[in-house]
Parts: C-alpha cells; structure tokens; sequence
C-alpha cells in the first residue's frame, strides 16, 4: 500500500541487532519458550538508529513489543506512530483489557499485589 502510493520504504525486522538473553542475564524463567536453548531479545534502540541511517522521515510501527516502541519513539530523528504493537497476551490487541475491564479483566480493578 505505501509503495503504490510513492513513499520509499525501509524494513528493519524485529530481531535486527538482536541479544541473546542470556547475554544479558536473564534465565529460562525470562524466556518465552523455557526449553530453547537459546533465545533472543529485539534491539529497539539499534533499529531506530537503523531509520536514522536511512533518513526515515516516518516510522510507521508494526509489531514492536509494548514498551520497546517507546524506546525506538524516543530514539529515532523521524516522526512515528504504531500500526499495531506486539502483545502476546492479549493477542496483539491491548486494547482487550480496557474494553473487558468491566467484565472478563476485572480483576485489574483492584490494586496489583
């Protein structure tokens, strides 16, 4: 859709200038599959230098983890805004808790412990 209507895009994946976990000092206990050997965490902040290399004039973010599109927002020279965010839980769809917060999530009406 962006390439029929003239804008040049640049794709930077979400595993571009990844870290193993472990590297980082985290355990199984932080992996999402526990049984893997090994496992991998995005890098936000060398994908937003990634756009600034290229000049990106807009970020347009899909499937970044809550919270690493923070960290690439804050990064990158270009304007941004999420398409949609990474969200295992909820199906890649946050805003399922504020819709269910009065029924299904209710639970999260009282304090977290």
């Amino acid at each position: 859709i962006l390439e029929t209507n003239y804008f040049e895009v640049v794709s930077i994946l979400c595993k571009a200038g990844r870290v193993s976990k472990e590297e980082l000092g985290l355990d199984r206990t932080h992996q999402i599959d526990m049984q893997a050997k090994q496992e991998s965490m995005c890098n936000p902040l060398l994908q937003a230098e990634i756009a600034n290399h290229y000049e990106v004039e807009l970020n347009i973010l899909l499937g970044l983890c809550v919270g690493h599109d923070s960290l690439f927002i804050k990064q990158a020279d270009g304007f941004c805004t999420v398409l949609a965010v990474k969200d295992r839980l909820l199906g890649h769809n946050p805003l399922a808790a504020i819709y269910q917060y009065h029924g299904y999530y209710r639970r999260l009406k009282a304090p977290l412990p």
